[in-house]
């Protein structure tokens, strides 16, 4: 027995080890560009160990394209054994956590910009508090992602984008709502719209997803929902620009569609005021989702339950 360790041990030192547990993010991620940035790392470093991994096991293990990085046969086959066995190397790592006073490592969550605002800004504080040797990483992006395929160990959405064969647990507020404003000084020169088919007629603040693709505005009374696609004289990026929305619609600029929580100083001000109230009604909150594993990280499981003591 302690001759074969010493096999292994002698076959998988040198890097080997590393190499093989970057090609298996390399294929998760679908590519060395994203899998680098999950990590930290450079493409050309990721590119350099699968070279040297193909050359030690004398097989080319991955498709290379101008547009995609997948696994040959051979490369799919080492993959789909690989990934049980640095599972089971992460979850005998990770066990020593047991042993700390305190839980230790990083805590990678992907997340909407809104969401980091209004949902997790409140949690981070007071968790890192009390676990300090935790460290978060989050990204902060609008585009529905495969949370585990990118590196991430939780993600942050609504129910209607949850990933499948997810853990959900609800974060945040329990309800939220988006509403449609604009200042006293833009009513009074053009109107207040009576319905949302009205918005057509008045100058929109307008976001556009990352995609390009521009925001919709959908509205709901007594079960009947209008989208509006919405004009105007400034379009921006929501979420990290909402920010910019706000200012533009309190300066008299035209109406704006935002996050209640988000403007609830302006609101109350009287800076901006709403329109089409009942056709904003509530929805549910987001949820902290994750994959449902025989066993969780040693950070993930502490903001898991700290979060579950939130509630």
């Amino acid at each position: 027995m302690q001759y074969w360790i010493a096999c292994v041990i002698d076959r998988t030192m040198n890097g080997q080890l590393d190499d093989l547990a970057t090609f298996v993010s390399v294929v998760e991620a679908g590519g060395f560009r994203d899998a680098a940035r999950v990590s930290g790392a450079s493409a050309s470093g990721f590119s350099e160990a699968i070279r040297r991994l193909e050359t030690r096991l004398g097989v080319r293990l991955l498709n290379r394209t101008t547009r995609s990085v997948t696994p040959t046969a051979a490369g799919r086959q080492l993959y789909e054994s690989l990934c049980p066995a640095l599972s089971e190397i992460v979850h005998a790592i990770d066990t020593v956590n047991d042993f700390r006073d305190r839980p230790a490592g990083t805590l990678r969550l992907n997340v909407p910009a809104n969401i980091a605002r209004t949902a997790l800004a409140p949690v981070i504080v007071p968790f890192l508090k009390e676990y300090p040797e935790i460290r978060i990483e989050v990204t902060a992006e609008d585009s529905f992602i495969d949370m585990v395929g990118g590196g991430y160990d939780a993600g942050i959405r609504y129910d209607e984008r949850l990933e499948q064969d997810m853990i959900a647990l609800p974060i945040g507020p329990r309800t939220q709502r988006i509403m449609i404003v604009g200042a006293p000084s833009y009513f009074a020169e053009h109107g207040r719209p009576q319905h949302p088919r009205d918005l057509l007629q008045h100058r929109c603040l307008c976001g556009r997803f990352a995609g390009g693709r521009l925001t919709t505005w959908e509205l709901e009374k007594d079960g009947e929902i209008v989208r509006i696609n919405p004009d105007g004289p400034l379009i921006s990026q929501p979420g990290s620009a909402s920010d910019l929305l706000i200012q533009a619609a309190v300066g008299g600029l035209g109406l704006t569609s935002i996050f209640e929580d988000w403007m609830r100083p302006e609101l109350d001000s009287g800076a901006l005021e709403p329109v089409l109230e009942d056709w904003c009604p509530p929805f549910a909150g987001p949820f902290l989702y994750y994959a449902g594993r025989r066993y969780l990280p040693a950070p993930l499981r502490a903001f898991v339950d700290f979060v579950k003591r939130q509630a």
